[in-house]
């Protein structure tokens, strides 16, 4: 359901005097839960400098994504937006968020749902949209995300963008985000770096994607072990990789298998046992990448030719990209307990590593 506010004319927009994001808490008596991984920001002037973040937001629409007791909502209702979204998952927070949307007469939308089914292609206006190709739409999406939600839904989210569906419709719908400190650095990490993983290649492929600023844990109730960083992500007009999103994924997922050692390892991955050092052999030879380099130190242009010499071979051999490296295991595994042996039979390096 969506809970709106009557609309109100308002020339230049401020809210009234409102309780405080602490009073609201004990108002309502919410309390963060552990289940839900809940870490509520107020301050009023860190919310603000996420906000800033995210660019001009005057007269633009804006979707936030769980807003909790509405922290970030009020910086945002600050900087003038036409339009403000909320998707919230828990019910508690409604009644201290419709408290808001009160004080914002015709400018507040909440919906009690959950971010990763609610279906974004119908979240704002028509007339919003733009090309792709185009500078990117008046639409912002907000969110202090809990930490068990972020990487799912940024993977999500950067499936739609490589499809353009979701609020990827609209065009280059920009993000920003937060997400726990070490995720931060992997989303935006470089070739080399320790942190450099299949979020880097995924999201920098087809995203620019800027690590702002690291909000320390304290300035959070309750107190996250973790600092928490604030990212930006504008999606790219030309993706880096320009091959079907699961097919990327497939072969980032495989190279970073096993992170330690050479990059041939992961890679040997993809195919099925029989002929798997030859097709090994052959795909990184045509995509001209060094058996001998760990998976950190692959640069994008690495990984977009190992993904274009994939796609061949799988349109060669239709039934190579439905093959699964972990389900070849499983088998062979449940083969393995069927024969009738005195001996424990002992788990291959590969079973381990998974």
């Amino acid at each position: 359901f969506c809970l709106m506010a009557v609309p109100g004319k308002v020339a230049a927009f401020r809210l009234p005097p409102l309780p405080t994001v602490g009073e609201i808490i004990r108002l309502f008596r919410l309390k963060a839960q552990k289940q839900l991984s809940q870490n509520f920001l107020l301050d009023l002037r860190l919310t603000d400098k996420i906000v800033r973040q995210a660019g001009e937001l005057k007269n633009a629409h804006v979707c936030e994504v769980g807003p909790g007791p509405g922290g970030i909502t009020r910086s945002i209702l600050s900087a003038g937006v036409e339009q403000l979204l909320l998707i919230e998952k828990d019910a508690r927070f409604v009644p201290g968020l419709q408290m808001l949307s009160e004080a914002a007469p015709g400018k507040v939308c909440i919906v009690h749902g959950d971010i990763l089914t609610y279906k974004m292609e119908k979240a704002f206006p028509k007339h919003l949209k733009k090309n792709w190709e185009d500078e990117p739409p008046d639409i912002h999406i907000i969110g202090n995300l809990p930490f068990s939600v972020s990487t799912p839904l940024i993977i999500k989210w950067l499936e739609n963008v490589s499809k353009k569906d979701g609020p990827f419709i609209y065009g280059r719908t920009q993000l920003t985000l937060t997400f726990q400190k070490e995720v931060a650095e992997r989303l935006t990490a470089n070739p080399g770096g320790k942190q450099r993983s299949r979020l880097s290649i995924m999201s920098q492929h087809l995203c620019t994607v800027e690590n702002c600023f690291v909000i320390p844990g304290q300035a959070f109730v309750p107190k996250p072990k973790v600092d928490v960083a604030v990212v930006h992500f504008t999606p790219l007009v030309q993706p880096k990789i320009q091959q079907p999103f699961k097919l990327v994924e497939k072969v980032v997922q495989s190279v970073f298998q096993f992170r330690r050692k050479y990059c041939f390892r992961g890679i040997e991955t993809l195919f099925p046992e029989s002929g798997r050092l030859k097709r090994t052999e052959q795909l990184m030879m045509t995509a001209d990448v060094d058996p001998t380099l760990r998976p950190f130190q692959l640069s994008m242009s690495h990984f977009r030719n190992l993904c274009n010499t994939y796609r061949k071979m799988c349109d060669e051999d239709p039934s190579l990209f439905a093959y699964s490296y972990r389900e070849e295991l499983r088998q062979r595994k449940k083969t393995r307990n069927l024969l009738k042996s005195t001996s424990q039979p002992k788990q291959t390096e590969e079973e381990n590593q998974l």
